[in-house]
């Protein structure tokens, strides 16, 4: 007589599947001397060919992960110079370099020799770099991206975009096909609090509607700075005005085309995720402390994020999120400062965070490729490989 149906309340008696479990310790600590402590930089990442690269004082050093060998890639302490921001092309051995003085260096990390050098790529510090294949782009502290093909021998950018007015220190492109959207997206954040979509390839925004008019999102359509090459690229496709500190943290989602995440810094605290191709924001996260890096699984439908200063007893975290219920699978301490870098493996299990306490950790943060497709095909009611005989 109950006027729940059997299957109904199968479903309400049965017990509330937990999140996965994961390792709250890091699986290994290594020692990073004159890592610094500073928000603005981008010092880590890791290659495709499974080398961490680490910029360390005037230093770049290579630890290559399935052997544990460290090698130094290069010294600047010769010209007085100091690494600011490293970045590995997506697929090689090619790794760039940006310096204190706006210098910008390409390296061969199987030769550790110099291919090439921009002795004045920018007139201030180069805090973040992005590669789209074989073309690298640099944001800087005086508020410039430039967009360089390192296959030409000039030594000119062959596009400017000008958009934000303070320091950009987030650049990414959305990485080949990557969430279904060409390679041709690029985000940058500014310590302007903004957020910036550009597309070199000349595509336009839709028109009224199809999101645009939520009110969530100013679009920003900022004249060019003068002196800027005209032109496809010069004028941002979005720009988004939510974020009330620096934002740092971007990272395009692998699973979802078009959804782009942001998070902001002190005095804002927030994780926010943007549909670019229609430009409204889709929902917000308060974290309760400062964004600084941001990272999407390539095994889950799961975020990374770590943190700084915070305005709650927890610091120093690094939160994994589950998308788009964010709630959250687990929180991993141990740094004792704020977790200013991150960087994943090439096969997506693993991630590495550095702190200004001067230590690199390694997490199991993410389930393997072949677990997450048994535990999809198990949870799946049209499991076809099932029922066909």
């Amino acid at each position: 007589m109950s006027p729940v149906r059997a299957e109904s309340r199968q479903i309400l008696e049965s017990p509330r599947r937990q999140l996965r479990n994961v390792c709250k310790t890091p699986y290994r600590v290594l020692d990073a001397p004159e890592l610094a402590d500073d928000f603005y930089v981008n010092v880590v990442d890791w290659s495709s060919t499974n080398v961490l690269g680490v910029g360390l004082g005037s230093s770049v050093y290579l630890w290559t992960a399935h052997t544990a060998a460290v090698s130094k890639l290069c010294d600047l302490s010769s010209t007085s110079d100091t690494v600011s921001s490293v970045a590995w092309v997506q697929k090689g051995s090619t790794l760039a370099v940006g310096t204190i003085s706006g210098k910008l260096h390409i390296y061969d990390a199987v030769t550790l020799q110099l291919v090439r050098s921009y002795p004045a790529a920018h007139a201030l510090r180069i805090g973040a770099l992005a590669w789209n294949q074989h073309v690298l782009s640099s944001g800087s502290r005086d508020r410039m991206i430039q967009h360089r093909d390192v296959r030409e021998q000039t030594l000119k950018p062959f596009k400017k975009s000008p958009g934000h007015r303070q320091e950009v220190c987030g650049l990414r492109w959305n990485g080949e096909g990557m969430g279904g959207v060409p390679s041709g997206m690029l985000a940058s954040g500014g310590n302007d609090n903004k957020v910036c979509i550009w597309d070199l390839r000349g595509s336009r925004r839709p028109g009224l509607g199809g999101g645009q008019g939520q009110g969530t999102v100013s679009v920003g359509a900022e004249a060019s700075v003068p002196g800027a090459e005209g032109g496809i690229g010069d004028t941002p496709l979005w720009k988004f005005h939510d974020h009330t500190a620096a934002v740092k943290a971007l990272a395009w989602d692998p699973h979802v085309a078009g959804v782009l995440a942001t998070g902001g810094g002190t005095q804002d605290k927030h994780i926010r995720f943007w549909n670019v191709l229609y430009g409204n924001k889709l929902s917000e996260l308060d974290t309760g402390s400062q964004v600084c890096n941001l990272t999407w699984s390539l095994t889950s439908h799961e975020l990374v994020s770590t943190h700084g200063f915070s305005s709650t007893t927890a610091q120093n975290q690094i939160c994994i999120w589950k998308y788009p219920s964010l709630d959250m699978v687990a929180s991993l301490t141990g740094h004792t400062s704020r977790v200013l870098y991150l960087a994943m493996s090439p096969d997506g299990e693993t991630i590495v965070t550095g702190a200004g306490d001067e230590t690199l950790r390694f997490w199991n943060a993410f389930p393997k490729r072949e677990d997450r497709e048994r535990e999809r095909r198990r949870e799946s009611r049209l499991d076809y490989g099932r029922l066909i005989r």
